[in-house]
């Protein structure tokens, strides 16, 4: 981890998806997209998700591990094509149906971060940018 004054550089595996920026929404719970969303609201719905009733619509996901099989990949798919979609997701570890399914939805998404839990190394409301074809994300902290 590499940073000076709030603005931190974080190494991971490569990951797929374009880069992009955005507000973290971040839990160390699991994700399911089909289990734990309102894909129409774009809600965490799950009432026992440490993010229920958040919006993750336009947000990088912060989550521990990915959960589900083939369902959760296509509905990936299914909430890029409604346009109600997180701008990446960032995890400790995926599977590989969901990043199949991030690919699928051309959605950004990195796993194994080298300095730790990702859940721990990142707040809800900083400032990421994903660099999926270099293994890097960069953090700006939100100014509280």
């Amino acid at each position: 981890m590499t940073g000076v004054s709030g603005r931190r550089e974080l190494k991971c595996h490569v990951g797929i998806g374009d880069v992009v920026t955005g507000e973290a929404l971040v839990a160390s719970d699991n994700f399911s997209a089909r289990y734990d969303l309102d894909r129409i609201k774009g809600v965490f719905s799950r009432p026992q998700h440490a993010l229920a009733g958040q919006s993750y619509d336009g947000k990088v996901l912060v989550m521990n591990t990915a959960k589900g099989g083939v369902a959760t990949a296509w509905m990936l798919y299914e909430m890029k094509a409604r346009g109600i979609v997180p701008k990446a997701i960032l995890f400790n570890a995926a599977n590989t149906i969901l990043a199949q399914g991030a690919a699928l939805a051309d959605l950004a998404m990195v796993d194994r971060f080298e300095d730790g839990d990702v859940t721990q190394l990142i707040k809800t409301g900083d400032r990421v940018t994903v660099y999926p074809d270099e293994g890097r994300v960069v953090v700006e902290e939100a100014k509280i």
